[in-house]
Protein backbone atom coordinates (compact mmCIF):
# COMPACT_ATOMS: atom_id res chain seq x y z
CA UNK A 1 0.00 0.00 0.00
CA UNK A 2 1.01 3.77 -0.95
CA UNK A 3 2.40 5.82 1.96
CA UNK A 4 1.26 9.19 2.25
CA UNK A 5 3.48 11.91 4.29
CA UNK A 6 1.34 14.01 7.29
CA UNK A 7 1.88 16.61 9.24
CA UNK A 8 -0.10 17.35 12.90
CA UNK A 9 1.02 18.67 16.03
CA UNK A 10 0.81 16.76 19.47
CA UNK A 11 1.78 17.27 23.19
CA UNK A 12 5.26 16.85 23.54
CA UNK A 13 4.82 14.01 26.83
CA UNK A 14 2.93 12.27 24.45
CA UNK A 15 5.18 12.59 21.36
CA UNK A 16 7.91 11.27 23.84
CA UNK A 17 6.09 8.70 25.03
CA UNK A 18 5.27 7.49 21.87
CA UNK A 19 9.17 7.51 21.10
CA UNK A 20 9.66 5.93 24.14
CA UNK A 21 7.13 3.09 23.26
CA UNK A 22 8.76 3.02 19.46
CA UNK A 23 12.08 2.03 20.95
CA UNK A 24 10.85 -0.46 23.62
CA UNK A 25 9.09 -2.05 21.05
CA UNK A 26 11.18 -2.07 18.08
CA UNK A 27 9.09 -0.41 15.74
CA UNK A 28 9.07 3.07 13.98
CA UNK A 29 7.24 5.86 14.96
CA UNK A 30 5.56 5.55 11.57
CA UNK A 31 4.64 2.10 12.46
CA UNK A 32 3.22 2.90 15.39
CA UNK A 33 0.98 5.39 14.08
CA UNK A 34 -0.74 3.98 11.31
CA UNK A 35 -1.68 0.69 13.54
CA UNK A 36 -2.83 3.61 16.27
CA UNK A 37 -4.91 5.25 13.27
CA UNK A 38 -6.41 1.85 12.21
CA UNK A 39 -7.13 0.71 15.62
CA UNK A 40 -8.93 4.15 16.05
CA UNK A 41 -10.94 3.96 12.33
CA UNK A 42 -12.02 0.42 13.55
CA UNK A 43 -13.48 1.47 17.10
CA UNK A 44 -15.11 4.69 15.76
CA UNK A 45 -16.73 2.76 12.99
CA UNK A 46 -17.90 0.01 15.17
CA UNK A 47 -19.57 1.94 17.96
CA UNK A 48 -22.68 3.18 16.03
CA UNK A 49 -23.05 -0.47 14.72
CA UNK A 50 -22.86 -1.60 17.71
CA UNK A 51 -25.27 1.12 19.35
CA UNK A 52 -27.63 0.11 16.93
CA UNK A 53 -28.06 -3.37 17.76
CA UNK A 54 -28.17 -1.94 21.02
CA UNK A 55 -31.04 0.06 20.85
CA UNK A 56 -32.81 -2.94 19.07
CA UNK A 57 -32.54 -5.09 21.54
CA UNK A 58 -33.65 -2.81 24.38
CA UNK A 59 -36.80 -2.03 21.77
CA UNK A 60 -37.63 -5.27 21.37
CA UNK A 61 -37.07 -6.24 24.79
CA UNK A 62 -38.38 -3.13 26.66
CA UNK A 63 -41.19 -5.19 28.78
CA UNK A 64 -38.44 -7.39 30.21
CA UNK A 65 -36.93 -4.98 30.96
CA UNK A 66 -39.98 -3.10 32.78
CA UNK A 67 -40.22 -6.12 35.04
CA UNK A 68 -36.73 -6.74 35.70
CA UNK A 69 -36.72 -2.71 37.02
CA UNK A 70 -39.56 -3.91 39.42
Amino acid sequence: MAAIKISSKVEQAQWRALQELARESHQTISGLLTEAIGDYVRKRRLRPVVLDHLEESMAENEELGRRLAE
